[in-house]
């Protein structure tokens, strides 16, 4: 093999490298980028269930307070 057959060959072999590279990297930057969507969208629905939950409970709690008062005003009367 003389020069002009190896030269072709290495710039071949280079371009395929960056190309694997640069395939890996924006490969990696999307799952990347993935994942943090798929975090950020489970911790949302997470604190919104929590603060639902919370709501709710506190409802609950202030509905058995009043219920509670009511039917002891009136059996107090």
């Amino acid at each position: 093999m003389n020069e002009w057959t190896i030269t072709p060959i290495f710039y071949v072999v280079v371009v395929v490298v960056v190309v694997v590279v640069v395939v890996v990297v924006v490969v990696v930057v999307v799952v990347v980028v993935v994942v943090v969507v798929v975090v950020v969208v489970v911790v949302g629905v997470v604190v919104v269930v929590v603060v639902v939950v919370v709501v709710v409970e506190v409802e609950i709690v202030v509905v058995v307070v009043v219920v509670v008062v009511v039917v002891v005003v009136v059996v107090v009367d």
